[in-house]
């Protein structure tokens, strides 16, 4: 009977679910464009319709992505003749933004079309099957690595150890960043529809993907809600969140612990914090002449002589209770973390081998990356904006407009240059413009092409910010506070939820180019389109409007 109940729910629960949207949200979030393009192709065959809705009068649709394309466009007519290289480039690019006009299309016309609550069914099943992808390949590097916890694992030349969260990329398979982002938008979600369970287990799939940047942000938004807006049962469980972060920075990765310090001290001071010299050969305090002791050492060896003493009375009228006990007492082997596979392998992979080889062939144009060590004391995203700004000081024709798609800042500049940095490209239509080679490309360089040590998040140049800045200028960067955030934020009033998602993306955007990586962005409309749509509802219920 129990079995057939649960059979009923589980075909109820099946049916309240949106299939279109799930498949099409598991397909469009995929991180290679072969999935995603198919993935539109199919939702228009599906759901054929192109009234978009643009008005600059409660416009159905934003305006940013239109807008934006109309810079690009100008921009590229004023430049003139850039070559048939980067024609391509900036179709590419152009294509980019298409294909967020029209993912953002499809979610409003469902959004539309569906009910809010089986919308959020189909949220929730989402979330469960990103976490199962998500636990699977942590289960699978588990038994790869027949160690409970590979946070801590440092064999395999510390293959996984403080990068396993690398691999946790969930449904997407794309960085692990995304996987974070995606699991912080799901606690913040489900906080306000207070789904316990739920909540605690996007928590754990975020902090398993050890994106500490990911962590910060969230748990600063967090600290708004717990004082501005919750009840006291939603600020238990935001305790017990902290809790959660906690436990898997000081038992489960403490090694984030004391990365986070090294990054906090190099931004406050410029520079790395000083290596603690280890003492290979330590003379116990015992065995040290009171001529050089201080006071409070002289007190510590008296009180470590007494109790060696006593442990010597006791041992040596014990001896055979503690042979005996010695002999009971499992002993686990320990590894010898000294042996050459306990240590970072110092290998170079292919990806390296590719940018070190272009280093080399450029190392007149690279003004630090050519350079022997890491000249830059700078964090990457902090000499990224600097780069910016000096570039736009020095071509103040260029602040309006930018330097156009591909030319500065962006996943296509990126890409264009054929070294696999965001994805294949055509070698013959290779295309690198000398403001990104001397500027972003260089600094990514200078820190990419070295050692592990060097690749942090904190080193890269991947910005919204700085790519509407760069290559769409002044009027880019207005045109998406205006009408792009400002598009959900006139609807303040319908939000719950969507106020800390849209103080949280905010702060994401700094992180990489989000809406040429066509994922999180399209996730986080979603959110923000049902919330407007059931609290519309329920204003219009309550007889408000």
């Amino acid at each position: 009977m129990n079995v057939k109940n649960w059979i009923f729910n589980l075909k109820a629960h099946a049916a309240s679910v949106d299939w279109k949207l799930l498949a099409f949200l598991i397909l469009f979030l995929n991180v290679k464009i072969g999935v995603k393009s198919p993935a539109i192709i199919l939702i228009y065959l599906l759901q054929f319709d192109f009234k978009m809705g643009f008005s600059f009068k409660n416009s159905r649709l934003s305006l940013f992505y239109p807008i934006i394309i109309a810079i690009a466009i100008l921009n590229w007519l004023i430049s003139g003749n850039n070559g048939a290289n980067y024609n391509i480039v900036f179709l590419s690019g152009i294509s980019f933004w298409v294909l967020c006009i029209l993912a953002m299309h499809q979610i409003k016309l469902m959004v539309e079309r569906i009910g809010a609550e089986t919308i959020h069914k189909t949220i929730l099943v989402f979330f469960l099957i990103n976490a199962a992808v998500s636990l699977l390949v942590l289960l699978n590097i588990i038994r790869q690595i027949h160690d409970i916890n590979p946070y801590r694992f440092q064999g395999d030349y510390q293959k996984y150890f403080i990068s396993t969260g690398d691999y946790v990329k969930g449904i997407s398979f794309d960085v692990s960043t995304t996987n974070a982002v995606l699991n912080a938008f799901g606690v913040i979600y489900f906080l306000a529809r207070k789904n316990i369970p739920m909540i605690l287990l996007c928590m754990a799939i975020m902090l398993f993907t050890g994106s500490n940047t990911i962590n910060i942000m969230l748990v600063g938004v967090l600290a708004l809600l717990f004082v501005f807006k919750t009840t006291k049962d939603q600020k238990s469980i935001i305790v017990v969140c902290l809790m959660f972060l906690g436990v898997f920075m000081f038992k489960i990765s403490p090694q984030n612990d004391e990365y986070l310090y090294k990054t906090y001290y190099h931004l406050r001071y410029n520079r790395y914090p000083p290596v603690e010299l280890v003492d290979l050969h330590p003379v116990s305090i015992t065995q040290k002449p009171d001529s050089i002791l201080s006071p409070e050492q002289k007190k510590e060896k008296i009180a470590t002589l007494y109790i060696d003493s006593i442990k010597k009375i006791w041992a040596s009228n014990h001896h055979n209770i503690l042979k005996w006990v010695a002999s009971q007492k499992p002993r686990m082997p320990e590894a010898n973390i000294n042996l050459p596979e306990y240590q970072n392998k110092m290998d170079t992979n292919e990806e390296r081998s590719r940018l070190l080889a272009f280093v080399n062939a450029h190392k007149n144009s690279l003004p630090k990356a050519g350079q022997s060590e890491v000249k830059s004391v700078v964090p990457g995203k902090v000499l990224a904006m600097q780069q910016t700004v000096g570039y736009l000081r020095e071509h103040p024709q260029k602040i309006l407009l930018g330097s156009g798609i591909g030319n500065f800042s962006s996943k296509m500049a990126f890409k264009a240059t054929n070294l696999g940095v965001s994805g294949g490209f055509p070698a013959k239509y290779a295309y690198i413009s000398n403001s990104f080679l001397i500027n972003h490309l260089d600094m990514y360089l200078n820190f990419f092409s070295r050692s592990a040590d060097w690749h942090s998040q904190m080193n890269s140049p991947n910005s919204v910010y700085d790519q509407l800045l760069s290559e769409y200028g002044l009027i880019g960067l207005v045109v998406f506070v205006i009408f792009y955030l400002g598009y959900f934020i006139k609807s303040y009033k319908k939000l719950t939820y969507g106020i800390p998602l849209l103080i949280l993306i905010c702060g994401v955007f700094f992180l990489d180019y989000w809406f040429e990586q066509l994922s999180i962005v399209v996730f986080f409309e979603l959110l923000m389109l049902v919330n407007i749509k059931e609290n519309t509802i329920r204003i219009v219920t309550n007889g408000n409007e």
